[in-house]
């Protein structure tokens, strides 16, 4: 259901959920940041390094675990309220998370408020695959897109090689959860990935256009989320 009143165990999971992000993003990241300094690493470098792995290792498994440990999305939406706030003050107040924040936008701001976005829609529409799936080419899919870019040319860049890595997880995972359907939707957001525009950043346009997609195309499939 939508909104609910949450279940004891819900509580319990929301708060592991929020440890566990927050694990990912101060302390695992922190040090990551440190010892990619250590070892020469540019700064804006290693804060584009860490700004990926949240998306895979926050964005991308907490979307995986939320249809196994929540039949309401009442605590996933205080919780996604909760970390936008906190990564949207520290931009108000001037003084940014170093290690992966960056003055020059708040996309970390708009990957937030999109997870919860799409994943309200999953619950609303009873059907968490159809959340979950654009929410793991945002984060998981896009991830992967900016560890290859960053490898190759250390800093943050678009060029095709980060698409043709990312197309080669959201293909497989469109198809396995929503057959041909799913797979377009994989093609379409590793597509939308590579264009930028002024003022919407592929935080929004990658999860927004999969997810139009998948209600438009007939899917098949047997989906892993349900």
């Amino acid at each position: 259901m939508l909104l609910s009143i949450p279940t004891p165990d819900e509580f319990i999971y929301v708060i592991a959920l929020f440890v566990w992000v927050l694990f990912v993003s101060h302390y695992l990241c922190k040090r990551i940041y440190n010892a990619l300094l250590r070892r020469g690493y540019e700064q804006n470098v290693a804060v584009y390094y860490n700004r990926k792995i949240i998306h895979i290792l926050a964005g991308g498994l907490v979307s995986i675990l939320v249809p196994f440990l929540f039949k309401s999305f009442t605590l996933i939406a205080i919780l996604v309220t909760v970390l936008a706030i906190g990564n949207y003050l520290p931009h108000r107040s001037g003084r940014i998370w170093y290690w992966y924040q960056v003055k020059e936008n708040m996309y970390e701001v708009h990957f937030i408020i999109m997870w919860g976005l799409i994943m309200g829609l999953g619950f609303l529409l009873g059907n968490l695959a159809i959340g979950v799936l654009p929410i793991l080419f945002m984060s998981v899919g896009d991830g992967v897109t900016g560890l290859v870019r960053n490898m190759l040319y250390h800093r943050r860049t678009k060029s095709w090689w980060g698409n043709i890595a990312m197309a080669l997880f959201c293909i497989p995972a469109g198809f396995l959860t929503f057959g041909v359907s799913g797979a377009v939707a994989g093609f379409a957001a590793s597509l939308v990935e590579k264009l930028e525009f002024r003022w919407i950043d592929d935080n929004i346009t990658v999860p927004l256009i999969s997810f139009i997609i998948l209600l438009a195309l007939p899917m098949s499939g047997v989906p892993v989320f349900v």
